[in-house]
């Protein structure tokens, strides 16, 4: 937890027993939040796996953040009890929800094959729950990309079908998000029989794959898409390849009300708080109409 101040961390440990008996609202802020609220990626805003998100957020405007589980190298320190009463209490603080977690580290230490990430995305389940927050996104780039490795496939859905039961115990999704079309993450989901592994849809990269987005979406439906990022790859959003205005129509065809999760849309040499104050009114604007 670089930057967070230990005085700082002893306080929230000193808050346990009283948090333990509040109303379950103080984690899961999101009930008080409107449909589609607004959040972003930590790693977008440079506060990567970093309590001092919350007041970033804050000063940006955002309703949420989407929180990192962790990195190999803090051995994914939401798995402790006194790091997760920290970001509880960084979020209570600034008025910034937990919207979701996220184990973005499984792109360079991946899933399909390393044993550790087994413990981690079990744990995680444990961790979503103790924050608030529903869905935990399970990234599979780079080095844990699925395309044409059906072996890597098959462990993953091995691995997911293992941990699932502990997900829908607790009532959190395990989401995948990867290079695959829609059919291929059915497919995917159709072997592990889950109803709490679900897709966590990237409008940028299903556009960088030459995707049919907008079918894609009504393909997947509510029913499968538990979150979605608003992304674009070097560009404000609005101002790249993506056509928000029909991905808004399609959401709201599909009836989606969930968060809208901010990440990337950073042009090069742009400073993040004036670009994503800048995205954030984008977003805002084009969920009035």
């Amino acid at each position: 937890m670089k930057h967070y101040h230990r005085r700082q961390l002893l306080k929230s440990m000193a808050c346990l027993g009283v948090m333990a008996t509040l109303d379950p609202v103080f984690a899961d802020t999101r009930k008080r939040l409107p449909a589609l609220s607004i959040g972003a990626c930590d790693w977008s805003i440079g506060k990567t796996s970093d309590p001092e998100v919350f007041g970033l957020a804050r000063e940006i405007g955002l309703d949420g953040v989407q929180v990192s589980l962790g990195t190999a190298q803090n051995d994914m320190h939401l798995r402790q009890k006194s790091v997760q009463l920290a970001y509880l209490e960084a979020s209570r603080e600034h008025g910034v929800a937990i919207a979701s977690l996220a184990i973005g580290e499984l792109n360079r230490v991946p899933y399909k094959s390393a044993p550790e990430t087994e413990a981690w995305v079990s744990d995680s389940v444990e961790v979503a729950k103790a924050l608030g927050c529903t869905n935990v996104l399970l990234a599979f780039f780079g080095e844990g990309d699925l395309r044409e490795d059906p072996e890597g496939q098959a462990e993953v859905v091995r691995r997911l079908r293992k941990v699932a039961p502990k997900a829908e115990a607790v009532g959190v999704n395990l989401a995948i998000e990867s290079w695959l079309s829609a059919e291929e993450h059915l497919k995917l989901i159709e072997a592990i029989g889950s109803p709490n592994v679900k897709v966590y849809y990237d409008v940028a990269n299903a556009t960088e794959m030459g995707y049919d987005i907008f079918r894609e979406m009504e393909l997947l439906g509510t029913e499968q898409i538990c979150e979605i990022h608003f992304k674009e790859n070097g560009n404000l959003l609005g101002q790249g390849k993506v056509d928000f205005k029909r991905v808004k129509s399609t959401l709201d065809k599909i009836g989606y009300k969930n968060w809208i999760i901010m990440e990337g849309a950073l042009p090069k040499g742009a400073a993040i708080l004036p670009a994503y104050q800048q995205n954030l009114q984008f977003v805002r604007q084009l969920i009035k109409n």
